[in-house]
């Protein structure tokens, strides 16, 4: 089956939502679960064309262990957004990933920069994970809703966008700021580098700013995606609020 492969309730959900009849097949759990049922429904109800139930083991087989509640579908590729159209945007806030290897941290950043603050999440080809089934699935298919953009090199990248007039804020528990006392409300993109290592040295000479979560917070103590979430938080906040 052509297609990209998503698995899990929720999920599932948000590709029909982002997608409707263009989503190719919805797979469910053989048996008389009224949640599967009700995500079949679901599925017809937006033009999906086929709807099939199917022993667990090929649920299994097809997902090789990711958590998949008892259904899959089969969607789009996902469409990812060109980073230089992403530079012309006034109001651009990007979350940067720096070698963020976990596909659970990878998702979970998403949906934070899905349901806080509507960001872009942008990453280089080779320094952080690839999308996946389990990015899909942490990020609780968020991924059908959020501005993706992957570059050749995040440093050229960085390095394109300060010159474009973009604030590149990278987040360093040592900085001397606070990311609080900066401008948030101008184009703005936050560099989140990997738990163990931070952020490379490459990608630290391309920012055009470092800034801590808190006066006497440690981003190291923090899982990244909490981090992340944080930091989109007090963008959002700040831009609400002016």
């Amino acid at each position: 089956m052509e297609g990209r492969l998503v698995a899990g309730l929720q999920p599932v959900r948000e590709a029909i939502v982002a997608h409707g009849r263009a989503v190719r097949r919805v797979s469910i759990e053989h048996g008389d679960s009224p949640r599967l049922e009700a995500v079949a429904r679901f599925a017809a109800d937006h033009g999906v064309a086929e709807v099939t139930r199917e022993p667990r083991a090929l649920l299994d087989a097809l997902t090789e262990g990711t958590v998949h509640q008892g259904v899959v579908a089969w969607a789009p590729e996902l469409a990812l957004a060109d980073f230089a159209e992403l530079l012309r945007d006034p109001a651009l806030l990007g979350m940067v990933l720096d070698g963020i290897s976990d596909p659970q941290n990878f998702g979970a950043v998403v949906r934070s920069a899905v349901g806080i603050a509507a960001s872009a999440v942008i990453w280089g080809e080779n320094a952080s994970a690839p999308l996946s089934l389990s990015t899909f699935r942490a990020s609780a298919g968020a991924v059908e809703h959020a501005k993706l953009c992957r570059v050749p090199s995040l440093t050229a990248a960085l390095t394109e966008a300060v010159a474009s007039g973009v604030q590149v804020v990278g987040l360093d528990p040592q900085a001397d700021k606070a990311l609080r006392e900066l401008d948030l409300k101008q184009p703005t993109l936050l560099v989140l580098g990997s738990e163990g290592e931070g952020m490379s040295r490459s990608v630290r000479r391309a920012l055009s700013a470092t800034a801590r979560l808190a006066q006497s917070g440690r981003i190291g103590s923090l899982n990244a995606s909490v981090a992340a979430a944080i930091a989109l938080y007090e963008a959002s906040n700040q831009r609400v609020t002016s």
